[in-house]
């Protein structure tokens, strides 16, 4: 698994757990940026999995209509160029 700066470290945690760990996380940060009066739009997850015989994927899915999906990862890629 490849850390915050991309390298590759280990992770001891099962797939599952770190999923669901991530995604705790995130609701986190959501509850202390917006309190608790705040809605979940559309949802979209970009994951890198590595596999048994070392090939590297990324799945990414959404339950929104493709051109909305499309358009959440573009103003998610210049959030992260303008950080």
């Amino acid at each position: 698994m490849a850390d915050a700066l991309g390298g590759g470290t280990e992770d001891p945690q099962p797939p599952r757990t770190r999923l669901l760990q991530e995604v705790a996380e995130q609701m986190d940060a959501i509850e202390a940026d917006f309190g608790d009066d705040f809605e979940i739009g559309r949802v979209v997850t970009v994951v890198e999995v590595t596999g048994p015989d070392g090939n590297v994927g990324v799945r990414v899915r959404s339950a929104a209509y493709p051109w909305v999906t499309s358009g959440l990862l573009r103003y998610a890629a210049k959030m992260i160029e303008s950080s």
